[in-house]
Formats: structure tokens, C-alpha cells, sequence
């Protein structure tokens, strides 16, 4: 997926909540529907979503929301039996709809047959959750890192960067690109940044979304 995407993700809590402000840093639209009032404003006291209070599996909830019009649905609450139900309801209500499904357990990968993808945070955390909405545009590489983030992106076509070489491209401090076209050598200042082409960009988590901005627009 490419441009701003307009996503609703069902659940608020540790995982969902950091999905949310990873795609929020990403550019595009969220609504956040959460049963638990006090999550409900957690997330509206940070200004990074709408925030809708109800029952994810209910589908005049989903319809207020605005899952007939939205890009991605992530289901990432705590109960993955509701979260398989959230993506059903949302592809009746949507059939073009990106879905996506948090588990409890790698065994429920059989979800996967139901949905687009299903995730196990609890080995990934929300970068996982999030790489999986925007279906390969961004893609975390490991968690190990800390607060260093090393992605692999593909540079959509008219980004600000694309077209442009390395040295001409005002990528903030904390940022390198590591890798050339597909991999195969490290970036030069006179690497060119082609559009459908992936490269391998370490920044630190505070200039990530300018990274980011810079490479997909």
C-alpha cells in the first residue's frame, strides 16, 4: 500500500496503542475503536487517532467508524477469537479492505486463511502489527535494536527523494542508508534512489517518520 491510508484498528492496549503511533508517524489516518474508557482517552489525550468508545464486534460500531471506507482494519485486541471476528465483519462490510489479525499463539496461524495476515506481537511488538497494514511499504527489520529503527523500504514514485541521489537528498542527522538497489551493495553518494526499488535505511526513532516521509511521501 501506497500514499495515506485511512485505518481502524480495534483495541488500545499495549500493542494496539503502539501500532497506532507508529502509523500515526507514518502519515496516515486512524480511528481507534476500545471498549475501556480510560484507554479511550489515553489515546484521545495523545491527538493521534479518532477515538471511538464500543465493542469492536459489533457491527454498527464498525460501521461508525468508517470501515466502508477504510484502507486496513488491524484487530489487535487481547482476545484473538474477537479479533478474527472484527476482520470477518469488517471484509463483509468492505470486500477490498485490508485485514489484519492480532493472535494469541503462533498455533492460530490457521487464522491466516480468514484474513490478510495475522501477527503475534508477542514476539514483535507493534512494529509487526504495523508493518503487516501497510502490506510491505515499510518493513521493520528487528526489534533488537532499540531505539534505533532498521527498515527496509521501497521508495514509491513521487516521493521527495525519489529520482534523487543520496548527496542530493536532505536526510536529517541519525540516518544512513546502508544498502544500494536490491541489496547487492552498500549506498554511495551517488546511489540513486529509484522509485519500486528497496533499500535498507537505519535512522534513529526520532527521525524515523521524516525518513519515512522522505522515501514514500
Amino acid at each position: 500500500m501506497t500514499g495515506k491510508l485511512n485505518v481502524v484498528v480495534a483495541g488500545a492496549g499495549r500493542v494496539g496503542f503502539e501500532t497506532v503511533q507508529r502509523l500515526r508517524g507514518y502519515g496516515h489516518d486512524l480511528t481507534v475503536v476500545e471498549s475501556d474508557g480510560d484507554r479511550c482517552d489515553a489515546i484521545a489525550d495523545e491527538y493521534v487517532a479518532t477515538v471511538i468508545r464500543g465493542d469492536a464486534s459489533d457491527p454498527d460500531v464498525l460501521e461508525q467508524a468508517g470501515v466502508g471506507d477504510a484502507d486496513a482494519v488491524a484487530a489487535l485486541t487481547g482476545d484473538s477469537g474477537v479479533n478474527l471476528a472484527v476482520c470477518v465483519i469488517a471484509r463483509e462490510m468492505n470486500p477490498e479492505v485490508r485485514t489484519v489479525a492480532r493472535i494469541d499463539s503462533p498455533s492460530q496461524e490457521r487464522y491466516g486463511e480468514f484474513v490478510d495476515a495475522v501477527v503475534f506481537p508477542e514476539l514483535s511488538g507493534g512494529r509487526a502489527a504495523a508493518n503487516e497494514v501497510l502490506a510491505g511499504g515499510v518493513e521493520t527489520l528487528a526489534d533488537v535494536t532499540g531505539e534505533l529503527d532498521i527498515m527496509e523500504i521501497e521508495v514509491a514514485e513521487g516521493a521527495p527523494a525519489a529520482g534523487r541521489t543520496l548527496s542530493a537528498v536532505r536526510f536529517p542527522a541519525g540516518t544512513l542508508v546502508i544498502s544500494g538497489e536490491d541489496g547487492g551493495q552498500i549506498a554511495r553518494p551517488e546511489t540513486t534512489l529509484t522509485p519500486g526499488r528497496r533499500y535498507i535505511v537505519a535512522a534513529e526513532s526520532e527521525v524515523a517518520d521524516e525518513v519515512v516521509h522522505l522515501l514514500r511521501g
